[in-house]
């Protein structure tokens, strides 16, 4: 995990919320720079909404410090309001406002001029492709259009940072699309940009970092690379077999051929051997020759590459085992 960095423009420092004797957040301390997406991860209860909270200034964490653009996001509540925009997973819709007028309402709330509503409306409306739909009555949009109408709100005081809860959640793919496209653009524009999500190979196209957060303790921290490296150091293999009934045969002979460390599954039902493991390119054409001299007929050998939900189910399973054994030093 990193440490936290004086240029971040999200920065946490040992921050801590507990409920009675329940901790919600244990310690957590992150880093996010300016222009940096990151993918904020963790099942249910994990922490998220607890940490979201503390950081638009909506709850104070019992011990620990964080701040935006440098300021306390407890002691400067009315500046981080400025500083942040904030879309939960579920925002008001007001009913008989057309998209101008519901932004407009909005403006004057954040406190812009009138002078200046008109122009900065059609900023925003033009960054989240919202200006086709300007006359429309938002009640009547797609959840999709709303979704990006919210972002168009969020937008509207110019914050620095934008913290999005499940933006993605409910959407069709071209919404999807259209989704991580603006995203994309805000953080080309410097914006910072914090996005929680249960979708994760959607999530890991847009972020360049991760944290991921399970029992209000934090398990992973970094870019999305260096994370990924991290939880998934093994490489996975797939040898299709032409025929099913050799794919318990393909199965043994490597099982008998691999380290201990190393991971041989047969997939129920399917012609298909999976190999989790480090070995270099050599071996790999070594294993693969060995079998064809086996008669093993293989249609295909090839790598599936890891992604973020290996790493969140590599890390909730880690963070299972904790719970155990700290159950169990308890109960000692």
């Amino acid at each position: 995990m990193h440490a936290a960095g004086s240029s971040a423009v999200v920065q946490t420092d040992e921050l801590t919320k507990r409920f009675g004797d329940f901790v919600a957040l244990d310690r957590l301390s992150i880093s996010v720079d300016r222009g940096q997406i990151l993918g904020f991860i963790g099942p249910n209860g994990a922490g998220k909404t607890t940490t979201i909270r503390i950081l638009v200034g909506l709850s104070k964490p019992t011990s620990g410090h964080a701040t935006i653009s440098g300021i306390d996001c407890t002691g400067q509540s009315k500046k981080i309001k400025r500083a942040v925009g904030y879309m939960p997973d579920k925002f008001g819709v007001y009913d008989n406002m057309r998209v101008r007028e519901y932004l407009d309402f909005f403006a004057a709330v954040y406190g812009l001029p009138p002078r200046q509503r008109k122009q900065r409306i059609a900023e925003v409306m033009d960054t989240t492709n919202c200006t086709y739909m300007q006359d429309k009555f938002v009640e009547s949009l797609s959840h999709g259009m709303q979704q990006r109408v919210g972002i168009a709100r969020i937008m509207l005081h110019d914050p620095e940072v934008l913290i999005l809860d499940e933006p993605a959640n409910g959407l069709d793919p071209q919404a999807r699309i259209e989704m991580r496209e603006i995203l994309l653009n805000l953080a080309a524009m410097g914006k910072t940009l914090i996005v929680t999500s249960h979708i994760l190979p959607e999530l890991s196209r847009i972020c360049n970092t991760v944290a991921i957060l399970t029992g209000g303790k934090l398990r992973a921290f970094g870019s999305l690379d260096s994370v990924m490296k991290e939880l998934c150091p093994r490489q996975t293999f797939e040898v299709q077999l032409l025929d099913q009934a050799q794919a318990q045969q393909a199965a043994d002979w490597i099982e008998g051929w691999k380290d201990d460390d190393e991971i041989v599954t047969v997939m129920p039902g399917q012609s298909l051997v999976r190999l989790e493991t480090n070995r270099t390119e050599r071996a790999l054409a070594d294993l693969l020759r060995e079998l064809i001299t086996r008669d093993i007929h293989v249609a295909q050998f090839r790598e599936v590459p890891s992604d973020l939900e290996d790493a969140f189910v590599s890390v909730t399973r880690a963070g299972d085992d904790d719970s155990v054994a700290d159950d169990a030093k308890a109960a000692n």
